[in-house]
């Protein structure tokens, strides 16, 4: 079980290595090269982000919710952008339910779902907000508590950066992995059963754990007829890959990481409580 544990950390954390090289880059770029017309073009187009996040969130990676969860902490992107992202985040739902020859129409309730209240919640939230994307993109310097040296070399620093968030998520993601193995499948969905009005709740606080697995575990719930498909969308629209993991590394505001963590919650367990009211069932 160790061995496998491991195996699956190591994968998990090496398919970040690209999306961790471009978001770094990305920043150094911002925080060093000072790309003013390339941030006045953001800015411009910002207020699109929650569709474009929305669509892009779908895309079945729990990579990108990395990326824009970096560009966030630089305030490259909106709140809202952030929160449809995370809405959004097929991580690894859509493999399995397509591997596992789920009927059509539940896939595209469940895909459809998370992208149309991925950007509808991120228009409201930006409309509450109206905060600006890039207003303050230089308060915040990753390098600062890095300590990388990247005015020696943009390259140097960028896998500095990545080098140190790698060993973060790794040591995280073992932890959960292996808290997986021990609880068990069997136990967990205990949790879930299927006529208990507070399922979606439970759903979704699975769902923030910053870890492939509660993706996989709540769709493998589902396929197997243990929750409902409120409860399911509900786990599912708070599961946002390790975005939030970065976030609380990166994001030194840890006020209002909490506040995006309860944003999520109840947008999942609230949303997943109505369908299953509604009675809803594909």
């Amino acid at each position: 079980m160790l061995v496998n544990v491991i195996k699956d950390t190591l994968f998990d954390a090496l398919k970040l290595v690209p999306f961790l090289f471009i978001a770094f880059l990305l920043m150094e770029l911002f925080e060093h090269k000072k790309m003013d017309k390339f941030h006045k073009v953001l800015s411009k187009e910002g207020k699109y982000g929650p569709i474009v996040g929305g669509l892009l969130g779908a895309i079945p990676q729990c990579g990108f919710s990395v990326l824009v969860t970096n560009l966030y902490v630089f305030r490259i992107i909106t709140l809202g952008t952030l929160i449809s992202v995370y809405l959004s985040t097929s991580d690894e739902m859509l493999p399995i339910l397509l591997s596992s020859r789920a009927p059509i129409n539940s896939v595209l309730v469940i895909v459809i779902s998370k992208i149309i209240f991925g950007i509808i919640f991120g228009f409201i939230i930006d409309l509450i907000y109206k905060n600006k994307s890039n207003s303050n993109i230089l308060d915040h310097h990753v390098c600062n508590s890095d300590n990388c040296d990247c005015e020696d070399s943009l390259i140097k620093s960028v896998i500095i950066h990545i080098f140190k968030t790698l060993l973060y998520i790794i040591i995280i993601t073992f932890i959960l992995n292996i808290s997986f193995e021990v609880v068990g499948s069997k136990n967990i969905s205990k949790l879930f059963l299927k006529n208990n009005p507070f399922a979606p709740f439970v759903s979704a606080l699975v769902g923030l754990i910053p870890n492939c697995g509660s993706s996989i575990a709540i769709t493998e719930l589902y396929l197997n007829n243990v929750i409902t498909i409120g409860t399911c969308i509900g786990g599912l629209l708070t599961g946002s890959g390790i975005g939030l993991l970065i976030l609380f590394k990166n994001n030194k505001n840890i006020k209002e990481n909490i506040s995006i963590m309860i944003l999520l919650y109840l947008i999942g367990s609230i949303l997943g409580t109505i369908i299953n009211l509604v009675g809803v069932s594909i």
